[in-house]
């Protein structure tokens, strides 16, 4: 399957039932259009099975809670959906999409709470998130924007407006020649990519920022519980810019980016290492166990 998004073959759930690909659409005056009230899930499935599927669901339905809407739907009707949408794209190794969104409805100013909470699930090839990266490392621009102070948004959400400074930073990026982009907090910590966590190795030992003010991946989490079982020491903590230049290796995890080696950010180099490849093969066969 190729070409635009909106115009494939295909089935996506909408709604509570499996609709033509094409025909899942929604009004120009949809309210998560012109205010943001979304939220989504990136999942992907391995030999027909969803990594940490239900893990995501719950994550849906808490980010909803988060921007202030109930997901209509449970756990167990999300799950469901999901495998009805896999057995209809024929898929075996897949990107899943789940989304919940306030729709049209009575409200059109920033107050939206009478707009029906409305949901999809769609499912697509999609491989490696930075192409070669996995063999050679990603060359990552530093961003000029930075995440922002929790106080200012719901950071544990996974939220569609957390993701507008995220799309310009990797359009910088990609006007320089690079994959993607690092962000610093704004206290000016070392925060994540615009879709990844990020790691760092030094001396056998692996740190990665305290996620206090962006979300905490359940790849991450899952990378953390690998590194733990092989006894290697994980600082998880605040990050300052000068220490990138002590760093030896470093890596991206996420759904899309799975385990990314990372052999550039700026001016500061890293070597595709022992541990970066580890991780990045042990990942690969846990997803498929």
């Amino acid at each position: 399957m190729a070409g635009a998004y909106d115009d494939r073959d295909g089935k996506i759930w909408m709604d509570g039932k499996l609709i033509e690909w094409r025909d899942a659409n929604v009004h120009i005056l949809t309210h998560a259009m012109h205010y943001a009230s979304s939220v989504f899930e990136g999942e992907r499935a391995y030999n027909g099975k969803i990594f940490l599927s239900r893990k995501h669901s719950e994550r849906l339905i808490r980010s909803g809670q988060l921007i202030d809407f109930q997901v209509p739907y449970s756990v167990d009707e999300i799950e469901k959906a999901k495998e009805e949408v896999l057995a209809a794209s024929g898929l075996q190794d897949a990107y899943v999409r789940a989304v919940a969104w306030r729709g049209a409805g009575e409200d059109m100013g920033v107050a939206s709470a009478r707009n029906p909470v409305r949901m999809a699930i769609a499912a697509w090839e999609w491989g490696a998130y930075y192409g070669d990266a996995k063999m050679k490392g990603a060359k990552l621009d530093i961003s000029k924007w930075k995440r922002p102070s929790p106080e200012t948004i719901p950071s544990s959400a996974k939220a569609a407006g957390l993701y507008m400074i995220c799309t310009m930073s990797k359009h910088a990026a990609e006007a320089k020649g690079c994959s993607d982009a690092m962000m610093f907090d704004y206290r000016g910590y070392v925060a994540e990519a615009t879709g990844a966590n990020i790691f760092f190795v030094k001396d056998g030992e692996v740190h990665t920022p305290d996620p206090d003010c962006f979300l905490n991946g359940l790849t991450r989490q899952t990378v953390i519980g690998m590194l733990k079982d092989r006894q290697i020491k994980v600082h998880e903590r605040h990050i300052m810019p000068e220490e990138l230049e002590g760093f030896e290796q470093c890596w991206l995890t996420g759904t899309a980016a799975e385990v990314t080696p990372v052999g550039q950010i700026g001016d500061y180099n890293f070597e595709v290492g022992a541990l970066t490849r580890d991780i990045a093969e042990g990942y690969e066969k846990l997803v498929r166990s």
